[in-house]
């Protein structure tokens, strides 16, 4: 099948016709399926948080497997790749059953199974691919017990970056497709096939956006936002250019970061930082400086088309 579109329509023209497609099935799934996900209970100490109590939750599930199916569908069958995407579909899963859980999960075990999905999305890729990686110009290669607990650092930090940033109606996804973009604009000949994955993922998450733009009637939940990040973790990695994800992905280093080390700062070491500031970030801009939803994601987005832009004008495509 991919080999006669590629025949009939060329590359750009399956990449277009997997975007439709991608769009065309979710939207149809998440309207058959909305009202059989979990609730949501609202968040006790977020910002606004109420608001989303009894929303449907846990969308990622929906839009999730919608990718995994046309990706599999469009893309020529590799092992390495299916082992992307059941890892993929485990990321999403291990955030669903938290989301539809009457208790949320420990943080603990949340974090044990997002390092057991890096390790293995590690090992996977340095035995498809090697130790080596470029930096702007440079090309090295990292010795493999290193470029592992690198790559697992990576992956770890982008689920959890990205599950710390979903917090206002249409935020993360419109990072999400800002930051996939980037990637697929930037590295396209060194993406090859997983541009066209790149355009499943964004169709998708545009047709969630339909329904999760400000006010939403629904919400991609951890399912979705764990999905998210290690989308972006291995398209860093499949570009060759891993570092690019320090660009790429600016915003959500910036907004779901602070906590992170914020939280394990107290908790581990007993040392307190950014006392006066709340974190994820843009929960002390909505609180702290009086912005609005619609702002935080607007002003957020354009500032991640900045880092974009100049990650764009260090490689030479701007």
């Amino acid at each position: 099948m991919v080999t006669l579109l590629l025949s009939l329509v060329g590359p750009r023209g399956v990449e277009a016709l997997a975007f439709v497609l991608a769009f065309v099935l979710t939207a149809l799934m998440t309207a058959l399926f909305r009202d059989r996900l979990p609730q949501d209970h609202g968040r006790a100490y977020a910002v606004n948080g109420e608001q989303s109590r009894g929303k449907a939750r846990g969308a990622g599930l929906i839009f999730v497997l919608c990718i995994a199916l046309v990706s599999l569908a469009f893309l020529p069958f590799q092992p390495e790749f299916v082992i992307y995407t059941a890892l993929l579909i485990a990321s999403m899963l291990s955030g669903y059953l938290d989301d539809a859980a009457e208790q949320a999960w420990n943080e603990y075990k949340k974090g044990l199974i997002d390092f057991a999905i890096a390790a293995l999305a590690g090992i996977t890729y340095l035995n498809f691919n090697g130790c080596g990686v470029s930096f702007l110009e440079w090309s090295f290669e990292i010795p493999y017990p290193i470029y592992l607990l690198l790559i697992v650092i990576l992956f770890w930090a982008s689920i959890n970056v990205v599950n710390c940033t979903d917090g206002v109606d249409g935020l993360s996804a419109s990072l999400a497709v800002v930051s996939i973009g980037t990637f697929a604009l930037a590295y396209s000949d060194e993406l090859g096939d997983y541009v066209t994955a790149a355009a499943v993922f964004a169709g998708s998450l545009l047709a969630y956006l339909w329904s999760n733009a400000k006010p939403s009637s629904i919400l991609m939940g951890d399912a979705g936002s764990r999905a998210m990040g290690f989308f972006l973790a291995l398209l860093a990695l499949k570009c060759g250019h891993p570092f690019a994800f320090l660009l790429a992905a600016l915003v959500f280093i910036v907004d779901g970061s602070l906590g992170i080390l914020k939280i394990s700062l107290k908790r581990f070491l007993h040392i307190s930082i950014l006392k006066n500031t709340r974190t994820p970030l843009h929960d002390h801009v909505r609180k702290n400086l009086g912005w609005s939803d619609e702002q935080v994601v607007m002003r957020w987005v354009i500032l991640q088309c900045m880092a974009s832009a100049v990650l764009l004008v260090l490689i030479g495509k701007l």
